[in-house]
């Protein structure tokens, strides 16, 4: 099991704290000594898991704000209340949601996992860049998919109202795009001198209620999502799942644009190991033309 390294004297935000890989990054950073900002949608649910890490480990310290990524002004909102407090060491981009049955809007009326996986995130780690850089050795580890490998962006249609909506291909194109913006927001930080590491890192086969959450929106009953519905792939629990990113957020030999996985069977489950970037999130072209599309789209632009 991956061990974090000393952690005191730093701050984190982990958003999605309150379940799955989300809570298990935040215990375990923690657990390390980390200050953790538990940003969840849900107060209360964050409120039970912030309970139940404490059980565990008495001397942890967790906060737990609001955010919905869905909501980009909750997202100013959230940022601007972490940006008054100083330097923030760690911004770990681990919401999202998946596979919900039918085509869904986020608040400011963008396609539901375009908006919460990818322009949520992005807009959220823009706004934080100010405090990051203000800290000593600042990362940002986002979490992607093993689906990327199959998504296409699709300029001409983003938000999936002209093609026919597909669950699975809409969120496997926010799960690129995050990759894709991954290594742009490393290129940048090295262009512009930043000494910042940005990452990605994807959970394999980890079973969350991710697989249900989305799956069941709009429906009666809970469903599972197809991506995650095949019980003859070997699968493993948050615990082993968060590994690769909390390589992503703390390994000291991790490297800035890399992307992390399991490195077991079909890269579904075991030990972190260096995954293999699609070839769609390689193109530079492509990383330039998302994140201009995420400015404009976000109305928020990085500082110089």
């Amino acid at each position: 099991m991956y061990t974090v390294p000393d952690q005191t004297g730093r701050t984190a935000v982990v958003t999605g704290a309150n379940s799955g890989t989300g809570k298990e990054a935040a215990r375990r950073l923690a657990a390390a000594g980390a200050r953790v900002i538990m940003a969840v949608r849900t107060p209360a649910k964050g409120e039970r898991a912030r309970g139940e890490i404490l059980a565990q480990h008495p001397r942890a310290r967790l906060e737990v704000r609001r955010i919905d990524l869905a909501d980009l002004a909750s997202v100013r909102e959230f940022a601007d209340g972490v940006l008054s407090e100083g330097p923030l060491d760690l911004l770990v981009n681990n919401a999202g949601v998946m596979a919900p049955p039918t085509r869904m809007t986020t608040a400011d009326g963008f396609e539901l996992q375009f908006g919460s996986n990818f322009l949520g995130p992005f807009a959220l780690t823009l706004r934080l860049l100010p405090a990051l850089l203000a800290a000593p050795a600042p990362r940002v580890a986002t979490m992607s998919s093993g689906t990327a490998s199959y998504g296409r962006i699709h300029f001409d249609d983003l938000q999936w109202e002209q093609r026919r909506y597909s669950a699975n291909r809409s969120y496997a194109q926010s799960k690129l795009a995050d990759l894709v913006f991954t290594r742009r927001l490393a290129t940048i930080a090295r262009e512009r001198g930043w000494d910042l590491l940005s990452t990605a890192a994807h959970p394999g086969y980890t079973r969350t209620n991710l697989q249900t959450a989305g799956a069941s929106l709009g429906r009666d009953k809970p469903k599972r999502s197809l991506l995650n519905s095949l019980p003859i792939l070997p699968s493993q629990q948050a615990e082993q799942g968060v590994e690769p990113l909390l390589y992503a957020a703390t390994g000291p030999d991790a490297v800035g644009g890399a992307y992390y996985g399991p490195g077991g069977r079909f890269g579904l489950v075991g030990p972190t190991a260096t995954a293999r970037i699609p070839r769609r999130a390689l193109d530079d072209a492509t990383a330039t033309r998302l994140w201009t599309q995420a400015e404009r789209l976000t109305g928020v632009t990085a500082p110089q």
